[in-house]
């Protein structure tokens, strides 16, 4: 197994954890769902959501799923500098996380449409610290006419039942401040355990 360190900060790396909690958490009435989605309780019907692995033939689905969590970043001084050639970029860089043996992206679909993804990643820790291993959590994305009816849990259980079979303990992720990103996130037991900062040193590159 390839050794795979903590993810990086910054614009480096895959941002798509950053906006994870708001995009599900945006109001939507209670007991509300979509035309042909059933919703009990303010959540959709066990059966109305199933939760399966992405492969290849879904690359499309997921640059588009991808870049519409980025843009909806429009404003965030990390998250917001999108390259204007991020779709052609986004093909290879999705398409290796695919092809890779320690992680893994979940559809979470509703009939016949894709509506949230997740991401796994199987992360190495600081070898002076418990574990040894972790599974980080990014690209955390659900349809904004779909948010808050149990897309995020449905996704949630697939990926941790992925981290059992690996024997991993415990899962973490970045998501930016202010919204309902927090209290989303909190509610599916996800503590703060730090802060990540920015300073500018300079002017923007290409």
């Amino acid at each position: 197994m390839s050794r795979r360190s903590e993810p990086p900060r910054g614009p480096g790396r895959d941002a798509g954890s950053a906006r994870s909690g708001a995009a599900v958490s945006q109001p939507l009435g209670a007991g509300r769902a979509m035309p042909g989605h059933k919703a009990v309780d303010g959540q959709l019907s066990t059966e109305a959501i199933t939760v399966r692995r992405a492969t290849l033939s879904d690359l499309p689905v997921i640059v588009e799923l991808r870049l519409a969590l980025l843009r909806e970043n429009a404003n965030h001084p990390v998250y917001g500098r999108l390259r204007a050639d991020a779709r052609e970029r986004a093909y290879s860089v999705f398409g290796a996380q695919l092809r890779s043996p320690q992680e893994v992206i979940f559809f979470a679909e509703t009939g016949d449409e894709v509506v949230g993804i997740l991401r796994c990643v199987e992360t190495f820790n600081s070898p002076l610290l418990h574990p040894d291993r972790y599974c980080y959590v990014s690209s955390v994305y659900v349809r904004p006419r779909l948010r808050r009816l149990g897309v995020l849990r449905a996704l949630l259980r697939r990926a941790e039942g992925w981290c059992a079979e690996r024997n991993l303990t415990e899962m973490r992720l970045h998501n930016v401040p202010g919204g309902g990103a927090g209290a989303a996130w909190n509610a599916a037991g996800f503590a703060v355990v730090e802060e990540v900062r920015l300073k500018a040193l300079g002017a923007l590159r290409s």
